[in-house]
């Protein structure tokens, strides 16, 4: 299998907006997601695609992960951008997705919150919400 590409956070935003058929698929948790936020697409006139990855609060890997994307209209000829906390979550699930046959997938570098600052906080340094990019409280 080839490695899954790695695009920042501004760049995987420029796709999503410039590309009709690109899709973000947001694998974190449903717990993530209404405390911490998610990314507002609104601005490109889309939705994210959100499909956890990991069961919360087991946090097993979600068997139905290939299921749900097509479920959410996520067709193998898209191109699909990953999207989780930091960045590890979704390079797993984009390489499932590559295996289950996604022809184009990407690992967005330092997910939505991004690495911890020197506080030991995420969300400063790195990531779609310290980048500015368009996001919403659930």
């Amino acid at each position: 299998m080839s490695p899954v590409p790695e695009i920042s956070p501004a760049d995987a935003w420029a796709a999503i907006q410039s590309d009709p058929d690109a899709v973000l698929v947001d694998v974190r948790t449903d717990a993530e997601w209404n405390f911490v936020g998610v990314p507002d697409l609104s601005p490109a006139g889309k939705r994210v695609a959100l499909i956890p990855w990991q069961l919360y609060p087991s946090m097993a890997v979600n068997t139905q992960f290939a299921e749900m994307l097509h479920k959410a209209g996520v067709e193998p000829t898209n191109k699909v951008y990953f999207l989780c906390r930091s960045g590890a979550r979704s390079l797993a699930a984009a390489q499932a997705s590559a295996q289950a046959g996604y022809a184009h997938v990407f690992n967005v570098t330092d997910g939505f919150e991004g690495p911890v600052d020197h506080e030991g906080h995420r969300g400063t340094v790195g990531g779609w919400k310290a980048s500015g990019l368009p996001w919403m409280q659930r």
